[in-house]
């Protein structure tokens, strides 16, 4: 049975076309990725088929009584709920439906013998769905997917503006969840997560009965999940069978193929026109040509897709600097409360470590104290000399209505127009994304702008958080390549086990270095 039909969808933003033409259609049980490199509209086809944009054609019919679960990339949540309240906020249908309830039985007393027939059965309907929807036992219900989700070590009270990223994902994670909705539509869900609970989606994922459509470009955890590949290029969505690793193998071979007929017909067109031109003017052969030109004019002739650009990291290394980037003496990190013990460590010069823990253990908030962006409760940390420090953030909000040209310009204000499109384009920004604003951009063209700004800036230390979130796959690859090239020192922040296995394995320093830290870091809630 299908749930969910899009026919003929087309779509763009201005002269930038996302979809032509574009046909899709869910049936039950089927576990979709949605693949496609960063800006090929992944993000806009869902909120296309969820209605919160209008496509320019095309029709979008969903299946009757189909409940839908969406968990955006974006999602905001708002200031003075607490997590309870969010939670709770999965089942605010069923509360409508226990006002109804309320309504049906107080209207009984007045009511028809004919009135009553249909309100009693009405009413029998909305206590089924109540009881199949567990309504009365709602915060049985919202404890049991908070201490899945490892939110009751947090507090349910708590404020989830107060929360970092990955435990807001948690967050909407388990709202989504609650709601048990017919089809899921799962947005980069794994971007924040920590290891665990990442493993506990994919167990989920793996046993969920009905259908789900995930974007993602964690490849080791969509191929643990889906059994299907819709491929996003040129305007065009593309199904193929098996999961990701198969849809490479046959992509490849497709696009092989095709190159290969294009070459093929480029030889014949040529011979063709050689033959018109040689003969046309002759009487005695000028039919024969006309023949030839009359097959050229009906051929339809194979078109090779813009080869879009791959981007390239290069990170410009500065002046050496001294033998220590920082050193810390009993550095309690936190807000109103600590969320470390008192910690004391020091970073020399060229080692190349990455930081890993749980959600909410104090990353971030480490990497913030460090660069004196965040107060620390107590205790100190002193910055080494002549240090040329590169931040990438794993947040930046806001509404941005500048262009990426402008955005870089302000950063580096003496280059050319020139540069700055050259700059972007290393970064794998077309000339449309470039002259764009930043705000229409998908997550990961943004985080390529920001790359944009760091790479061509020099550095001699880089504190990134979170690099990889919405990158797609050659963008982590030229980034992961990028670093390895790197002659500075790196403190990393990174939840992405394929990216973060690269330290470990090739520098034997960092992982000494690491181990260093995880003896002396005593964050709340990782060492019991």
């Amino acid at each position: 049975m299908s749930i969910l039909n899009v026919e003929h969808l087309t779509h763009g933003f201005g002269d930038r076309a996302i979809f032509n033409d574009v046909s899709f259609r869910l049936l039950k049980g089927e576990h979709i990725g949605l693949v496609g490199a960063n800006g090929e509209g992944k993000s806009t086809f869902f909120n296309i088929v969820t209605g919160k944009l209008m496509p320019d054609e095309g029709k979008i019919e969903w299946a009757k009584n189909v409940r839908v679960g969406y968990l955006d990339q974006h999602s905001v949540l708002s200031q003075g709920m607490s997590i309870r309240d969010v939670l709770k906020s999965a089942f605010s249908y069923l509360f409508e439906m226990e006002e109804r309830m309320n309504g049906i039985c107080d209207s009984l007393g007045t009511a028809s013998p004919e009135e009553m027939d249909t309100l009693m059965e009405e009413l029998g309907t909305i206590q089924d769905t109540l009881t199949m929807h567990d309504f009365y036992v709602i915060d049985a219900k919202v404890e049991e997917v908070a201490r899945a989700l490892g939110l009751l070590d947090i507090g349910l009270e708590r404020d989830v503006t107060d929360l970092s990223g990955g435990q807001r994902t948690k967050v909407l994670l388990g709202k989504l969840l609650l709601e048990k909705p017919d089809i899921l539509l799962l947005d980069e869900p794994t971007n924040y997560l920590d290891e665990e609970h990442i493993e506990w989606l994919k167990r989920y994922l793996q046993d969920y009965e009905n259908a789900f459509i995930l974007i993602s470009h964690d490849i080791p955890f969509l191929n643990s999940v889906i059994n299907l590949v819709y491929h996003m290029e040129n305007q065009e969505l593309n199904r193929y069978v098996g999961d990701y690793d198969h849809f490479q193998e046959v992509y490849e071979v497709k696009k092989a193929q095709l190159e290969a007929a294009y070459r093929r017909q480029q030889q014949e067109i040529s011979e063709l026109k050689d033959f018109v031109a040689r003969n046309k003017a002759r009487v005695s052969t000028r039919n024969m040509a006309m023949s030839r030109q009359k097959k050229l004019d009906k051929m339809d002739v194979i078109e090779l897709a813009a080869e879009k650009p791959k981007p390239e990291f290069h990170f410009k290394y500065g002046r050496t600097p001294g033998k220590y980037i920082f050193e810390t003496k009993d550095l309690v990190i936190g807000y109103n409360e600590p969320l470390s013990r008192p910690v004391t460590l020091s970073m020399e010069r060229g080692n190349k470590i990455a930081l890993v823990g749980a959600n909410g253990i104090g990353k971030t908030t480490l990497l913030k104290s460090i660069l004196g962006l965040i107060p620390s409760l107590k205790g100190s940390c002193e910055l080494g000399e002549n240090l040329q420090i590169g931040y990438f953030e794993q947040e930046v909000k806001g509404d941005n209505k500048t262009t990426c040209i402008d955005e870089i310009w302000a950063e580096f204000p003496s280059y050319t127009q020139y540069e700055v499109r050259s700059a972007l384009a290393k970064c794998g920004l077309t000339t449309k994304h470039i002259e764009s604003q930043v705000r229409v951009l998908s997550g990961g063209e943004q985080a390529k702008v920001r790359l944009c700004k760091l790479v061509n800036k020099e550095t001699n230390i880089l504190l990134l958080d979170e690099p990889t979130n919405h990158l797609d796959v050659d963008a982590k690859e030229a980034l992961k390549q990028a670093l390895i090239e790197y002659k500075g020192s790196i403190l990393l922040i990174c939840m992405n086990r394929s990216f973060t296995a690269m330290w470990f394995l090739r520098y034997g320093t960092a992982v000494n270095g690491l181990q260093k830290y995880y003896n002396n870091w005593y964050m709340k809630g990782y060492y019991k």
